[in-house]
């Protein structure tokens, strides 16, 4: 009988980085539904790393995430994941009040951030609009080599002992015997326990399994390149606009990444960008920066998955005490995998927690903040 003690169903970022956190103390398989993992979020992510992306209660799962990325133990990746970037905020003329409320909302968080004026703004972003006077500046931000961070955590569980299988969409999850059984296709896995890291299917998988219903709400996010003239400059900070409406970024070859930043509600599925997602995010990029769009080389929408209050869901389901939640984590969950996956092993597990979560505030993502 394939039976095991865990079964993750999913194997992106939060599957595979959960599987590496407890599968040296149990036996673990994770269920993937697509050919590969990381389809559908993960291998889909404008990877950066920047702590105040996701607001100030995400904030700190991502500062606690800093040390394991930029310098992982040797065991899990010879090499770092995080290569500086630095970011700047920016907004209009008529936006200060804007300035001032993303520096009140971090103002206790620790993050490294300073008011920058025009003159300070125009020698790291070349070609910026007149109207374009009003900024934050962080210098700790990072790009993310997020493939290289997912199959570092693949590799890891793998090591310790965890299954992967692919092609295993879940079609049915019942109780028999003690154990869950999990359908899928003509198999039958058994497990004593279940992790839902199903990402856009989370609100699915509990469902099935009887879970309380949390409407993780997929969200479909586009992203753009382009090639410009003049065009971008190698060392050019990520670029986002302080009322939520664009970010973008250089990338190799002088081109820029781009997204509109949209959330726009879609069923969980293999989405793929809408033209006019695209013509926003080119409109908003030709509204702050002053050049020439030569080409569109690539477009590619991706999916980020939300609770209701935009937070995300760790901890043991309140109708179901051998169901552990691990989803809703939007558009931040690659730059908080470490933390997240530290503190759901505490959790999950029963154990004391790792030095760089011991801070956190579990409570603030338990899924029975959703009971009535």
């Amino acid at each position: 009988m394939n039976q095991y003690d865990v079964a993750i169903i999913g194997a992106g970022i939060a599957g595979a980085s959960i599987a590496s956190e407890i599968a040296d103390q149990r036996s673990v398989i994770m269920l993937e539904a697509e050919d590969q993992p990381g389809y559908h979020s993960t291998g889909r992510s404008a990877a950066f790393w920047t702590e105040t992306y996701g607001g100030p209660q995400v904030q700190p799962l991502t500062t606690a995430s800093f040390g394991f990325l930029n310098d992982p133990d040797p065991a899990f990746s010879e090499t770092a994941f995080l290569v500086k970037r630095r970011a700047v905020n920016i907004g209009r003329s008529d936006e200060q009040h804007l300035v001032d409320q993303f520096i009140a909302e971090f103002a206790e968080s620790g993050v490294a951030m300073s008011p920058w004026t025009r003159d300070e703004i125009d020698p790291v972003v070349p070609y910026l609009k007149p109207e374009w006077d009003r900024a934050v500046y962080e210098p700790d931000c990072c790009d993310i080599d997020v493939g290289g961070l997912h199959m570092a955590y693949l590799r890891d569980a793998k090591r310790k002992g965890a299954t992967l299988q692919c092609r295993m969409r879940v079609e049915n999850i019942e109780r028999q015997g003690g154990l869950w059984a999990i359908h899928c296709g003509g198999d039958v896995i058994f497990a004593k326990q279940i992790i839902n890291a199903a990402g856009a299917w989370a609100a699915d998988i509990a469902a099935l399994a009887g879970a309380l219903p949390i409407s993780i709400q997929p969200m479909r996010r586009t992203m753009v390149q382009l090639q410009t003239d003049p065009a971008s400059s190698a060392d050019m900070p990520l670029v986002v606009a302080l009322d939520g409406s664009f970010y973008f970024k250089p990338e190799a070859g002088g081109s820029y990444w781009l997204s509109p930043h949209d959330e726009t509600p879609v069923p969980a599925s293999d989405v793929a960008p809408e033209e006019w997602d695209v013509a926003v995010a080119i409109d908003r990029f030709q509204s702050v920066l002053d050049v020439e769009i030569r080409t569109v080389n690539r477009k590619w929408a991706g999916l980020r998955s939300f609770a209701p209050d935009r937070l995300p869901v760790y901890g043991f389901d309140p109708k179901q005490p051998d169901f552990f939640w691990f989803a809703g984590q939007g558009g931040f969950g690659i730059q908080t995998a470490p933390a997240a996956a530290k503190l759901a092993r505490s959790l999950f597990l029963d154990t004391e927690r790792a030095p760089s979560v011991q801070s956190l505030d579990a409570a603030l993502y338990q899924p029975d903040r959703f009971l009535l």
